[in-house]
């Protein structure tokens, strides 16, 4: 299992494909490189792919009694780390939801290390009923049970209309939901709170691509909308009728859209 010991922490990561470029896909809080399988597929021919898990996330090193909490420039830190130990120098960066607000984060703070920005179901700061929703997550993580958990948190990951589609698929989810440890979900809650960053976003001068599904409940496209006017090269993609799980809704268009703006 690749693993590299970066900033203090064991870090999974996979490398796909090949090329003169590299993209990073950043995971959403619940996610894992798993994930991006649909992405895979689309990238892999034309450019090399590195795909890890945070720390808390996936194969990578969970938080225990005692540890520091998460932090963003901590999760950038990492992302730097991990670059210079498998000698990258820079990268296309790219994201969905907490993996795209710690695409900006990264930008802000190692902008030499960035190309190109994908920024997908994000957002830059954390308004009230935001807040309530995953300051509820954090709390129902805290008591660790793991149905629980997936069942308060799916409805806010997928379009009605994929519900309707899916909802056996969603229901098949259920038991692998036990794969999450709750106490590092947790804490990427408590981290995704601190969240705010929109008043240095005119900094970034990369060309960024914004993508947001139009029927995103959890971080609904008024927040797309701020990153991408903010960001002076940015471009904003909204995808009909897609939730906040855009790239597993819609991954086709999804794609489209990311490789058009990387070849550009």
């Amino acid at each position: 299992m690749p693993i590299k010991t970066v900033n203090g922490v064991d870090l999974y990561y996979e490398l796909h494909g090949s090329g003169d470029e590299v993209v990073v896909l950043n995971n959403g809080v619940i996610a894992n490189t798993a994930s991006w399988v649909y992405q895979r597929t689309a990238l892999e021919p034309h450019y090399q792919l590195l795909l890890y898990d945070m720390r808390g996330q996936g194969k990578s090193q969970k938080w225990t009694e005692g540890d520091p909490g998460y932090t963003w420039d901590t999760h950038a830190d990492d992302l730097a780390a991990l670059l210079d130990a498998l000698d990258i120098e820079s990268a296309h960066i790219g994201g969905i939801s907490y993996g795209g607000e710690l695409t900006l984060v990264f930008a802000l703070r190692y902008p030499d290390r960035c190309r190109k920005l994908i920024v997908a179901d994000a957002v830059s700061y954390v308004a009230p009923q935001l807040d309530a929703i995953v300051d509820s997550w954090a709390r129902i993580a805290a008591l660790g049970d793991h149905e629980l958990f997936y069942r308060t948190t799916w409805y806010w990951n997928f379009s009605e209309a994929f519900f309707a589609e899916k909802y056996e698929f969603l229901q098949s989810r259920i038991s692998a939901a036990g794969a999450l440890d709750l106490p590092s979900v947790e804490q990427l809650c408590h981290c995704f709170l601190t969240l705010d960053i929109t008043d240095r976003l005119d900094t970034i001068q990369h060309p960024a691509c914004v993508i947001v599904g139009e029927r995103d409940i959890l971080k609904p496209p008024h927040y797309s909308r701020t990153i991408a006017d903010r960001i002076p090269n940015a471009v904003l993609h909204v995808l009909p009728g897609a939730g906040h799980a855009s790239f597993w809704e819609y991954p086709d268009e999804f794609n489209r859209i990311m490789l058009d703006f990387l070849r550009g």
